[in-house]
């Protein structure tokens, strides 16, 4: 539905008629930098519209080095290993807290954790300081499907194109492509 929509918008801007297309998911989400627009409702969480410092999924690799490593981020240093650009907090450099994963050419992977919540907002925030699984559901609502044992649990609400991790002190949430 959502490409059909998109060739009609074309056809139409190429004939020069002009009509404004949205589909449900485009038009609930909001773009959202993590570390800086304040999105509190889950709804409104489109992992196509997720940037991390700039960098979106499908974006150059070109582009994501330029944004990540080239331009200096205060108190923030990157570094690329492999398919990872990884970014550490300087002050505590115990381990990347975000970051992207590039294959063949794409971001196809925007990943952050617990080690960056002071620089996140919105809801991801609140999700990377939750102290259960449950608060978690809580804030994001239930799960398209997921796993939970006595390890920690795996969510993944697939339809907005993220992925949490809760196990224990550590959380991750992974962002994809739908």
């Amino acid at each position: 539905m959502r490409i059909l929509s998109m060739i009609a918008l074309a056809l139409l801007v190429g004939l020069g008629g002009t009509m404004t297309v949205t589909t449900d998911a485009v038009a609930k989400a909001r773009k959202y930098e993590l570390t800086r627009n304040n999105v509190q409702k889950p709804e409104d969480v489109d992992s196509t519209l997720v940037s991390l410092y700039g960098v979106k999924l499908g974006d150059s690799e070109i582009d994501a080095v330029e944004m990540l490593i080239n331009e200096k981020i205060s108190g923030v240093r990157a570094e690329q290993e492999g398919v990872f650009v990884l970014l550490w907090d300087q002050s505590n450099p115990t381990g990347a807290m975000a970051g992207v994963q590039i294959m063949d050419g794409r971001v196809t992977l925007i990943f952050i954790n617990n080690r960056f919540v002071h620089k996140t907002r919105g809801i991801f925030r609140r999700v990377l300081t939750a102290q259960s699984a449950k608060e978690i559901r809580e804030l994001l609502g239930p799960e398209d499907f997921g796993d939970e044992n006595v390890m920690g649990a795996m969510l993944n609400y697939q339809n907005q194109g993220f992925l949490v991790n809760y196990l224990g002190r550590d959380i991750n949430v992974e962002f994809t492509l739908p």
